[in-house]
């Protein structure tokens, strides 16, 4: 029989997690080779490699411990990809040359699978003198700009591409415009950005107290805290982002905080790190060991929980000696302080089994001492870690257990420290799982509630067809199982029916016990007001969260799943709208009207000739057709094609604006260039701008990087009258969800955080 409890969980595994060799052919031929393989490449470096690998494949068998996709799909393949899932490089220097030598090793880090992120606080604000060459400073958002475009192009471990997290300190002068900056959608698409709150700030905010903007001692500008404040609360409110991180508080809190100092995180932001931190992931899955789920007796089997948790460490301290890095420096970084990030999913489908509503004051007491029995089990056991394999190497006991984390541990941990030492410097952090959960059947993902309980998912055939499947949460099914059509109870909530302030006492209550971050969205319904919303930010400040992050579904963030409370067994994600578009291409009519642009991309010896050609429909301009030419021979054969293939899109009809987007994502690894003061980073992307500036023109969009204005062919047909979200980039389904700080696809668990 299939280990597997739902089709979707066999169909991740195949797709992301199954090792098969390069013509496709499996590898792995079931899920228990897949254990088999990382089991065994985990145990390697044991003194006794058999014992150990019984051991560990006993903690994966059963998706018990699942360890985050890169070890998952990575381990034991022989693949020249890191393990590690985290990365922050190191600190950019206000140089040129500097500059570029970290894009370098960024893209390096990116290639091989890692996410990055970011402070690019380091960088002098734009129109600051430039000694020695009589400029101003183009400032930080021009080389984010440099950095989105090489982002896109390099496609990291597991066919996904890379993602980012900049950070800026709110006390920078540029700190508006990294605010502002999403609001042009085609802008930094491949990065998540979060703005570094200070506790001074803070203080500033609360107190309507004056704010100055400053680098490097010099004061650029002086505003009003809370007008500064405000404008992070609108944009996070019209736009999703910036993220709030609390970054006096992480250093504080953090058990390094005397050898190292953090200024950003990965993309998620569940882990803070310093330059050239490095940090792996995975979870414990609390949906698994509930003990009589449903039951009056039902409870959490803590001794299953120690156990697994001891040889979750083990196995993840051994990915730290067992993984590739793309760079020295973070190696370096992540064998002197081993830092690992365990944390949990199938929290929210845990608390429904032992009968606990998810954002309940019970619940939120019952997470803190899940968590503190998960904190207290992985530090001990890192203890016993270090008296075998020593200490990580820039241990210092008086200092580390003088640190903010530290000094809140139970006094019997601490004597243990004391005297034997530790061999991880963190250990604990709840990161994304949205993949990973899915792949163990549907579990809810990492702390976050229920999103829907059940809804129904299209699968792509191999003849092309399409067939329905439904996808059921695990505890869900287990319901289902125990008691078939009976009534949920009351207490099944899911994240579309939450308070805001129900998710701030759920990350609040994890947070205590968690020594690194967490990845969390606190949703917030589309008619929440500004000042209730500004207040979700004020109680996670208030109630000691690290961060803050949140999803109001608006036109422009696009709106989720919307889940039916009526039903009368399982509340199910509504079918959402249907894209009608034209089947067979227009005729062409005799004469056309169209424009046609000179482009002259710099130190080319010959200049590129475009013309859009557009058609008339109900009164209403659309593009038709394009011609691309050049004397350059060089450029003959991709001209043609690009001709013949943007215009065979065009006459199909319907919303061909994305055209425009795909081109201006192309980067070209040779160099772009600078063009009417913006950095262009490809002769196509330049093409795609020249288009996008005629659709503008004759009206067919709103504006750059927007959509639609009016298109009579594409027809949107709302069934039930619920919008939905957009469409997901891997496999087409209308199924993308802000899950723990990232959208992420419910059919097949595509997300750009990785």
């Amino acid at each position: 029989m299939s280990r597997f409890s739902a089709p979707i969980a066999e169909q991740i595994w195949d797709m992301k997690y199954r090792l098969k060799s390069s013509d496709g052919t499996p590898v792995d031929a079931t899920v228990e080779d897949t254990w088999r393989r990382i089991a065994r490449s985990l145990a390697k470096v044991e003194k006794d490699p058999a014992v150990w690998e019984e051991k560990f494949y006993t903690a994966l068998e059963g998706f018990k411990y699942l360890p985050a996709g890169r070890i998952t799909a990575g381990a034991g393949t022989d693949r020249s990809v890191t393990l590690f899932n985290c990365f922050v490089m190191g600190t950019i220097p206000d140089s040129m040359g500097g500059i570029f030598d970290m894009l370098r090793e960024a893209a390096l880090t990116m290639q091989q699978g890692g996410g990055i992120g970011y402070d690019f606080s380091t960088i002098r604000p734009k129109g600051a003198d430039v000694l020695g060459v009589a400029a101003d400073a183009s400032g930080p958002l021009s080389f984010m700009d440099v950095w989105d475009a090489m982002c896109r192009t390099i496609m990291s471990a597991g066919s996904r591409r890379g993602a980012m997290m900049a950070t800026m300190r709110c006390d920078h002068p540029d700190i508006e415009d990294f605010i502002t900056a999403k609001r042009d959608p085609a802008r930094l698409r491949m990065f998540n950005v979060s703005v570094l709150v200070t506790d001074s700030f803070m203080e500033a905010v609360k107190a309507n107290k004056s704010w100055d903007l400053t680098f490097n001692g010099k004061i650029y500008h002086t505003v009003e805290a809370r007008d500064l404040w405000n404008k992070i609360m609108q944009s996070t409110y019209d736009q999703a982002e910036p993220g709030v991180i609390f970054i006096d508080r992480i250093n504080a809190m953090n058990n390094l905080s005397y050898c190292e100092t953090i200024a950003a995180t990965n993309p998620c932001g569940e882990q803070p790190l310093p330059p050239y931190g490095a940090c792996l992931l995975g979870s414990v899955n609390l949906a698994r060991l509930v003990y009589a789920p449903f039951a009056k007796k039902a409870s959490l089997d803590q001794e299953a929980l120690s156990e697994l948790v001891a040889t979750a460490v083990r196995m993840m301290d051994n990915v730290v000696d067992a993984s590739r890095f793309p760079l020295p420096q973070q190696a370096q970084e992540a064998q002197t302080k081993r830092r690992i990030g365990l944390g949990v999913t199938g929290l929210a489908d845990a608390l429904l089994m032992v009968g606990l509503r998810y954002g309940s004051e019970e619940a939120a007491e019952q997470t803190e001492r899940w968590m503190k029995a998960i904190a207290r089990a992985a530090y001990l056991a890192s203890v016993e870690l270090a008296k075998e394999k020593g200490a990580f190497p820039l241990f210092d006991a008086e200092k580390f257990l003088a640190t903010g984390h530290m000094m809140e541990m139970d006094e019997d941990v601490r004597a243990a420290i004391r005297e034997h030492g530790i061999r991880n410097a963190l250990l604990t952090s709840i990161a994304p799982t949205g993949t990973i959960s899915l792949y163990a059947g549907n579990v809810s993902s990492g702390i976050e509630p229920v999103f829907a309980y059940a809804y129904t998912r299209k699968v792509l055939q191999k003849d092309g067809s399409r067939t329905e499947e439904e996808v059921v949460d695990y505890a869900v099914q287990l319901w289902r199982e125990k008691f078939g059509d009976k009534e949920l109870p009351d207490y099944f909530v899911n994240a579309q029916t939450l308070a805001p302030m129900d998710h701030v006492r759920m990350q609040a209550a994890a947070q205590k016990w968690i020594d690194s971050s967490i990845s969390k969205t606190i949703n917030c319904p589309e008619d929440i007001s500004f000042d209730a919303f500004k207040d979700v930010y004020m109680a996670a400040w208030d109630s000691g969260c690290k961060g803050c992050t949140t999803y109001r579904p608006n036109d422009v963030t696009g709106s989720v799943l919307s889940v039916s409370e009526s039903s009368e067994n399982v509340p199910e994600a509504e079918t959402g709208a249907e894209v009608v578009y034209i089947s067979e291409p227009l005729d062409r009519p005799q004469a056309l009207e169209g424009n046609t642009y000179k482009l002259k991309w710099p130190d080319s010896e010959h200049a590129i000739y475009i013309t859009v050609n557009d058609v008339m429909i109900n009164g209403h301009r659309r593009p038709f057709e394009v011609f691309i030419n050049s004397k350059n021979m060089e450029h003959f054969a991709w001209t043609v094609a690009l001709t013949r293939m943007i215009s065979a899109v065009f006459r199909r009809g319907g919303d061909v604006s994305f055209v425009v987007e795909e081109l201006k994502a192309v980067f070209d690894p040779r160099g772009g260039a600078w063009m009417s003061g913006k950095y262009v980073p490809s002769i196509l992307a330049a093409i795609g701008g020249v288009i996008e500036h005629h659709l503008i023109t004759i009206g067919f969009i709103e504006g750059e990087g927007m959509g639609l204005k009016s298109d009579p062919q594409s027809q949107v047909v709302q069934i039930g009258g619920a919008p939905r979200g957009k469409a997901c980039p891997s496999c087409g389904q209308y199924d993308m969800r802000m899950i723990e700080g990232c959208m992420t696809c419910g059919s097949c668990g595509h997300s750009k955080c990785g």
